[in-house]
């Protein structure tokens, strides 16, 4: 898939360059030899770089704080409201080699960050360990904890040591070379080597034998750092880099489990469980995994078809009208300007699919005058530029304003804004080849900037800028600190970004880029069910929360939140419509559990009696509403008095009626999504 035609776009930079004043430089965090372009925007540990360093990441499965020289490790409880679940952070253990001083970066790869603090003291941050790792290299170590020591026993010739505290918990502490741990975790003499740090059990009483012995089994081996090859298409194979001795063990989500393909099932480890944001973790041996994916054939047009001609004749009546409605976009928005020519290029597809040849050229005008003057320099509102401080496209407006274009020009949601460019890019270039030619450096830069696989410093943009390959899901948060991490809201503005970028490499024959984007349409598709979705038998989250939600608003590494950024809870049609916008094709595949989708639109229907909710978030509601009851959902429809922005009544009636005439064929199809 890493083919040499994505890699040479990857170095033109069309754009001109500009000075982003809303961002922050990169600090100094980064060692030298990283503080290159491109840097990492919107990783799983962004807050490690950001403002002091200080805030706690989520490195499954515990909460880990670098702050003055010392790294704090939490394996955390969580907090649970209807409303809300979050991790608490406390100070369980904390390591040190010297007085105080700040963390450096020294590396990071697709499932690892490194940490080098003052002693020098390196630690390995791998996602997934059940282990932190601590490579001592000198000076004074420290142990220390907020809580009671009730006990410290030490085993092996001084090279594994029992921990518990008045909290209940017990912690296991594996060292390399023989290590002095007194009872009050005072640590006597100087100690260089290998430190190997786990919780073993959270509550007293809790009988751990057998996780104690798989402890003891796999603590000799550990990773440093980790690749994730998507060399072929629905494939992600990991790859851990380990040292030390004996088979490597790390631990799997479920997302993971659901689509492995090797290790074998036997090397699953179901006795060493622990509790995450995510759903049970799992214990798996080995230091490769392979993950494959259900494939899908990426296409223009609805999986299943237009119904009957009286179908196609309702969809065109509404066609003629909607394109004879478009006017000059007024917005310069990058993010409303991006849904608007996305909605136009709906049109044309549909129209195609109709085999209603006349609206074509009409809407192929639009677009072209569109978006031709974001790619030659001439829109007058705004412009695309390149940040040359962090490596990425930004807009004029987000350079000079932090909160300009929803934060673009501090990396925020640069998947959905330039996904929706992507959308209606790639129809136009089917439709005006010529036109594709001529802006094809720029284009392949708007696709770059959160699409560029090869991490080459070379390259302009960073690896998978948006897509976290271990979560398997993408964030949006860029380069703002928050004390729960990463953030994502919308599922499926992710999904159109990805299945965009994959539309744009079959606009150009581009195979890399189909593949790209498939793999991880298909993978944020998975996750967004398995973690966004909440029908009422989930098992992800507890049962007050379960029984109060059908989707998360938004979805925090340390946090789920029932809230949106731009609406409460209780605005149960825009948590649905956000996890649904915008209708496509892959939709279908997105919301193929129709027992669930009944479930959401029962949940979401009460809500739209409040005074004040708007049109378009009720078409969403009743697109829904449309693949287990399409007679009530099409009344519901052309009684709309508007839509979304990026939606149309056009639109609304190609979905309704391209819904399968049998629901129990829609339910079989795709079930293996579920």
């Amino acid at each position: 898939m890493e083919m040499s035609l994505h890699r040479v776009l990857d170095r033109v930079q069309p754009f001109p360059v500009v000075n982003n004043t809303a961002a922050a430089d990169p600090p100094s965090f980064f060692a030298d030899d990283l503080r290159k372009l491109p840097l990492p925007t919107n990783s799983a540990w962004q807050n490690y770089v950001l403002k002091s360093g200080s805030q706690p990441e989520y490195i499954h499965p515990y909460l880990v704080q670098s702050n003055n020289g010392a790294l704090t490790i939490c394996y955390p409880a969580r907090a649970v409201q209807p409303a809300f679940i979050f991790q608490v952070f406390v100070a369980n253990l904390i390591i040190s080699c010297a007085p105080k001083g700040s963390h450096v970066v020294s590396n990071f790869d697709d499932l690892s960050v490194t940490l080098d603090l003052p002693g020098p003291l390196t630690v390995p941050l791998v996602r997934g360990s059940p282990y932190i790792t601590c490579i001592v290299k000198g000076g004074d170590l420290q142990l220390s904890t907020i809580h009671a020591v009730l006990n410290v026993s030490s085993h092996d010739h001084d090279t594994k040591h029992k921990i518990t505290f008045n909290n209940g918990q017990t912690w296991l502490v594996y060292s390399s070379n023989p290590l002095y741990i007194n009872k009050d975790l005072s640590v006597s003499g100087s100690y260089q080597g290998i430190l190997r740090i786990s919780i073993l059990s959270e509550k007293d009483g809790e009988v751990a034998d057998a996780k104690e012995q798989i402890l003891d089994q796999f603590s000799t081996a550990y990773p440093i750092g980790g690749s994730v090859a998507l060399h072929t298409p629905f494939m992600a194979t990991y790859q851990w880099k380990k040292k030390g001795w004996g088979q490597l063990l790390m631990l799997s989500h479920s997302v993971h489990r659901q689509i492995l393909a090797s290790p074998a099932p036997d090397m699953v480890i179901t006795q060493l469980t622990y509790h995450s944001m995510d759903g049970e973790l799992l214990g798996i041996v080995g230091d490769s995994w392979i993950l494959e994916e259900t494939p899908f054939t990426v296409d223009w047009y609805s999986i299943n078809g237009f119904q009957n001609q009286e179908a196609i004749n309702h969809v065109i009546a509404a066609l003629e009208q909607d394109v004879a409605d478009l006017q000059p976009i007024k917005t310069s928005s990058t993010y409303f300007y991006g849904k608007q020519i996305a909605r136009a290029a709906r049109f044309a597809l549909i129209a195609e699919e109709a085999h209603y040849q006349e609206v074509i050229p009409r809407v192929r005008d639009f677009l072209e005058e569109s978006i031709t003057p974001w790619l030659d320099g001439s829109f007058e509102g705004n412009a695309l530029l390149y940040d040359n401080k962090w490596g990425g496209l930004i807009s004029r407006n987000g350079a000079q304003d932090s909160g300009a274009d929803f934060g673009l020009g501090v990396y925020n949601d640069h998947h959905f804004h330039f996904g929706y460019f992507c959308y209606a890019i790639a129809v136009l270039a089917k439709l005006n080849r010529n036109w594709a030619l001529k802006f094809k450096p720029q284009i392949y830069a708007i696709v770059n900037d959160f699409m560029t696989l090869n991490p080459n410093k070379q390259m302009l943009y960073p690896r998978l800028r948006n897509f976290d390959l271990w979560k398997l899901h993408s964030w949006a948060s860029g380069i703002t600190e928050f004390a729960d991490g990463r953030n994502q809201e919308s599922t499926s503005e992710a999904v159109n970004a990805y299945y965009s970028a994959a539309l744009l490499g079959l606009a150009y024959g581009d195979t890399h880029l189909i593949a790209t984007g498939s793999t991880l349409a298909a993978l944020e598709m998975r996750s967004a069910k398995a973690l966004w979705h909440v029908p009422s038998h989930s098992t992800v989250y507890e049962s007050d929360f379960v029984e109060e939600n059908r989707v998360v608003g938004v979805l925090w590494a340390n946090k789920r939140d029932s809230g949106l950024w731009f609406a409460p809870a209780s605005w149960r049609e825009c948590r649905l419509g956000i996890q649904l916008l915008p209708i496509l094709p892959l939709t279908e595949l997105l919301f193929s559990d129709l027992e669930f989708v009944k479930q959401l639109v029962e949940w979401t229907v009460p809500a739209l009696n409040r005074e004040g909710v708007g049109e378009g978030w009720k078409g969403f509601v009743y697109a829904l509403e449309s693949m287990y009851d399409k007679e009530t959902a099409l009344n519901n429809v052309t009684a709309l008095n508007g839509f979304d922005d990026g939606n149309s009544l056009t639109n609304l009636l190609w979905w309704i009626y391209t819904r399968p005439s049998d629901n129990s064929e829609q339910c079989r199809c795709f079930s293996y999504y579920h």
